[in-house]
This record gives structure tokens, sequence and C-alpha cells, in this order.
């Protein structure tokens, strides 16, 4: 490990901790490969608060639909061994019956959620359930429940297969569906058998019993409509295994991502030809641009084409009470692999900048989301007018300012929306029905910034 990278990865470290704190994660891991082999592996935070147990790099952590590109390589297999075809239509497996005449939804729309369809709420509708927390009372205990949730559908159809992206979890308990009756085995015993052992990810699992009898494990907690963060059991259940359900930690994570870096081999072991997982790592739907330009969905994975000039293939998850991302970059062999114990901690714009730092570029220079939060902490503080009659307060909540007001006249919470999204400059506006009010910063410097709301001119107060 260079000087350099050390350095940077300081710097990374206590934007970690500083992230931690402002959205009160309680523990995180990282792991981070190059050239086939683990760089740097550290836990961050507590892996269960009421102990203060410390976060390990062999902490396991549910990974929610990072797990979907594992399902994907599985259906590779299935391909590659002649069982199945992608082009196959789903119902030739399953009893989906809804769609287009003519048009079938066949096991590639599946994969890249290119079926037509909208979400349909699945995994809404089945974590709060697992939980205790359902307020739907909608049947999903079992397969004959899902499809007939899903094929009562049909009037939601949008589009024909192929056509566009809706992100679609239901279409991952499918593809599990399929390879369990094309293999005859459960779900979670041929990911076990036939990707987990090969790669030595033996703590890696899907079922609560074997989950519970490790030490070494998260407690995962939900964060209440205050904030507040409460521990709660993980979700187990069929229905959520091939779209989210496997736990892992980031040591044994990396192993995964040296296989995808490495065109499927592990080691003296083949997963699947290079050929097939070429066919997973690029673009097969188009979705919205991002910040770096165009993206898409290949099979299980999502893929960035130019992230500072190179390819980038992640997924990132979350089951409401852990989460996590990978990502890596094939042709620079390198890749992250990180994981929390709650359900929204920021783990994308951590992983870029980490990429960025081995790419040995400045993550708050290079990174959008780094630069656009340094200036949104900049805006954030206390604002007044001459001599203080009026005060206002400008916070940053997720990426977006507010400017709230409290006094004789009242309370109120208002959104200041960005005239452009990469902040290039510090122009907002207050939508009010169809009126529109201009609201301008006016940054002399970090510590001396006026605000232009209107009739008035407020001034910031140093801290």
């Amino acid at each position: 490990m260079s000087k350099d990278f050390e350095k940077m990865m300081s710097r990374i470290e206590n934007i970690i901790t500083d992230l931690m704190t402002k959205t009160r994660t309680p523990g995180l891991s990282i792991a981070i490969v190059k050239d086939g082999k683990l760089l740097y592996a550290k836990g961050f935070g507590a892996r269960n608060l009421e102990e203060n147990l410390p976060a390990t790099p062999h902490t396991l952590y549910g990974i929610g639909s990072c797990t979907k590109s594992f399902t994907a390589l599985a259906i590779m297999q299935l391909v590659q061994d002649g069982k199945i075809s992608l082009d196959d239509p789903a119902s030739k497996y399953i009893p989906l019956k809804i769609g287009l005449k003519d048009k079938p939804i066949t096991i590639h729309h599946l994969l890249t959620h290119s079926t037509g369809i909208p979400s349909l709420g699945t995994a809404e509708l089945l974590i709060p359930k697992m939980l205790g927390r359902d307020e739907k009372w909608i049947p999903l205990s079992s397969y004959n429940d899902f499809y007939r949730l899903i094929n009562g559908a049909q009037n939601e159809i949008v589009d024909e297969p192929g056509k566009r992206f809706f992100y679609f979890n239901a279409g991952y308990t499918m593809l599990g569906h399929i390879i369990e009756k094309v293999t005859k085995m459960e779900f979670e015993d041929y990911i076990r058998e036939k990707i987990l052992k090969p790669l030595e990810m033996h703590r890696s699992t899907f079922t609560r019993e074997e989950f519970e009898k490790e030490p070494d494990k998260m407690t995962p907690y939900w964060r209440d409509k205050g904030g507040k963060l409460i521990p709660v059991k993980h979700p187990f259940h069929k229905l959520i295994y091939a779209p989210g359900g496997l736990l892992s930690s980031v040591i044994e994570l990396s192993n995964y991502l040296i296989a995808n870096i490495n065109k499927g081999k592990f080691e003296e072991v083949e997963l699947v030809n290079s050929e097939l997982i070429e066919e997973m790592q690029k673009i097969h739907v188009e979705r919205p641009p991002g910040p770096f330009g165009r993206q898409g969905y290949g099979y299980g994975w999502g893929v960035v084409e130019n992230f500072l000039g190179y390819k980038l293939v992640a997924h990132s998850g979350s089951t409401g009470m852990s989460s996590a991302n990978l990502a890596f970059i094939p042709e620079l062999k390198i890749g992250v692999a990180i994981a929390s114990n709650v359900g929204d901690f920021p783990h994308f714009t951590v992983v870029q900048g980490i990429l960025a730092a081995l790419m040995g570029r400045d993550p708050e220079k290079e990174i959008p989301t780094f630069k656009i939060e340094k200036k949104l902490n900049m805006l954030s503080g206390s604002y007044e007018t001459y001599k203080g009659i009026i005060r206002i307060n400008i916070v940053n909540r997720g990426g977006l300012l507010y400017l709230e007001r409290k006094d004789s006249f009242g309370e109120v919470t208002i959104p200041l929306i960005p005239e452009d999204e990469k902040l290039e400059t510090f122009k907002f506006y207050i939508l009010s029905g169809a009126t529109k009010t201009p609201v301008e910063f006016i940054v002399k410097s970090p510590e001396k910034i006026d605000l232009y709301i209107e009739r008035r001119v407020f001034h910031k107060v140093k801290s």
C-alpha cells in the first residue's frame, strides 16, 4: 500500500466517520481489492450498540439487493450448462400469467428489470410484515400468494418487455424460483454449493439458523419516523432470498469481487465463462443519465459507462435495517465492498470516493456528491437580517437545503430547490403554488455569505 494511498484513505476514513456521525450509523465495514488481492479491510463503529461490540471486516450484514448479482450469476451458470436460455419465456418454468400477447416476459427481461411492469411493492409489503409492522394485510407468505399478487396486476403493465427500466424485485424472486425448478434444489442450497463454497464464502448465508450461530454478526437497526434507532430481527423468508436475502461479510465479499473482476475466475475455480460474465457487466437497458453520464443495467449489476474514464460496475442493497454496496472497475482490477447495520447509509458515495482514491484522484474534487455536499454544508447555518430582527436557519437534509424559521409569527420549513443540480451557481428558488421565489446565496468567502430572498437580505452568522 503506497503512502499516497494511505494518506488518501486517512481522508476517506475521516469522511466515513463524519458521515456515520451525521447519519447516526452504528456500524460499518469496508474491504478493498486490487489485482486479485485484499488491499484493505476495516470496521467502523459498533455492530451492536447495546453491548458496544465493534464492527469488523468479518461482521455479517444483510446485503439486500447486492444479492441480485448472485442470482444472476446462478442463472448464467444454467445458461452455460444448456439448461435454460435467456430468451425462454419465464412462464415455461413458473406460473407467470401476466404479460402481453405475442411478447412474453423472458428470463432476459427479468434479469434486466425490463418486463414493462413497474414495481408492485413486494419488498415493501414483505419486509414490514416480517417485522410485525404490516398495515396492508395483503397475503404474501407463499409462492401461491406471490403469483396471485403478481398475476392480478395485468392492468399495471406500462410497456412491452425490453423497452424501459422499472426496478422490479418480484422479477428476481421469479428468477430464484426458476433456479429451483430447473435444478430441483432449494435456491439457497444451489447458491451455497455452486457459488459460495467455490469462493470460500463459508459464513455467508440466507438462513436464520446459520446467521444466529455466528458470534460476529450485526444487530440490524430500523429507523423510526422520528429517526430513533430500534434494534430489530433481520427478515428471513423464501420470497426475499433471491432478490435480497444474502448475509455476508466484506471479507468474504472481497472474494466475490475478485471473481467478477477476473471474469468468473477465483484462484483455480471458474464459476462461469468469461463471455457470460461480460454479458452480465454490460448495459442491456438504459437508465436515466447520472452525474457521470450514460448508465444502465446489465444482469444483476448496474453499469456506469464512464466513471472518471472507466466502466464502473456496481450494485447497492438495503433491507431497511442493513445495507451494502459492491463496486468494481474491471479494467483497473479494483473493487470495494461496504456494508452497514442501518438501511440508509450513503454507501455509493463512499465507494466512488475510494475508487477515485485508488485511481490517484482526489475524491473531494472528482466526485460530484462530495463536491455538492461540501457546498451544501458551507451554505448551511444561521442567517439574520439587519440587527437580527429576522433569523432563519438553513439546514442540509439528505442533500437538499431547507429554510427553517421559528418565531412569534409561527414555524415554517421550506425546501430550497436548486436552479442547477450540480450547484455550479448558488441560485435556488422557493415554490409556492405556481409562483417561484428566487433565492440566491452570495458567497464572498466560506465564512461571509449573504442570502437574498425576495425583499430581504440575510447575513450568515458566525457559529
